[in-house]
């Protein structure tokens, strides 16, 4: 059998292989409560509305942006939020998504896993999912540089895993941050889910080169399996 034309699959965690069912939401809502901005804080619809759109982004940037000194307050309660909801088994694998890790590395295809969670929270998610040893590696900003849109993601995942050219790797996320984050790292693949946060459209937008109903659908358009 040939070998497939992509040699890496970076592949985003909640909304494309992990089951969110809104709890990253509902922690960034905690974390807006617990730094005085309450459910009757004017401000907050158009916080919440921020939240949405930038989806996919790095959650400290995010609270920067938001909350400017007080981010860093909040992103400890995010996370000691999210954390929780970890603890009460709120997060899943979503449908497909083992068994598609597993059969792109038995294609030779190596798989990273890109977060905008912090290294502690994302531990503590593969922990929970019992993923510890599912991927070859699993990456977030604090350990690339910047978090998504920018590429600094997908390029310490080819630099780490000695990836020959950026042509030879697939990106596949979620959200238009996801997909814009490929696209500035020159991923041949960029592929957007439907399956979190964003719709065809947006992710289009954005400059997807496929879009896909679930994770399920990646092994059939990489030409594996």
């Amino acid at each position: 059998m040939s070998r497939p034309a992509v040699a890496l699959a970076c592949l985003d965690l909640a909304g494309t292989t992990v089951k969110d069912d809104g709890a990253v939401e509902a922690a960034f809502l905690d974390a807006l409560d617990a730094v005085g901005v309450g459910a009757h804080d004017e401000r907050r619809p158009a916080m919440l509305a921020y939240v949405r759109t930038t989806m996919g982004t790095s959650k400290i940037e995010v609270f920067r942006a938001l909350l400017g000194d007080r981010a860093v307050q909040a992103n400890a309660a995010f996370e000691v939020a999210f954390g929780r909801r970890l603890d009460g088994g709120g997060v899943e694998p979503l449908p497909g998504a083992v068994a598609t890790i597993e059969a792109l590395r038995a294609a030779g295809i190596k798989v990273a896993l890109l977060t905008g969670f912090s290294a502690a929270t994302r531990d503590r998610l593969l922990a929970a999912l019992g993923w510890g040893s599912l991927a070859d590696l699993a990456v977030c900003p604090a350990e690339a540089g910047r978090g998504r849109p920018y590429p600094d993601m997908v390029l310490a995942s080819v630099l780490r895993l000695a990836i020959d050219d950026v042509a030879h790797v697939a990106v596949v996320g979620d959200t238009a941050a996801d997909v814009r984050s490929g696209r500035a790292a020159g991923a041949r693949i960029v592929a957007g889910v439907l399956s979190g946060s964003d719709d065809a459209t947006r992710l289009l937008e954005a400059g997807a080169t496929h879009v896909l109903d679930t994770i399920a659908d990646l092994p059939a358009l990489l030409g594996v399996g």
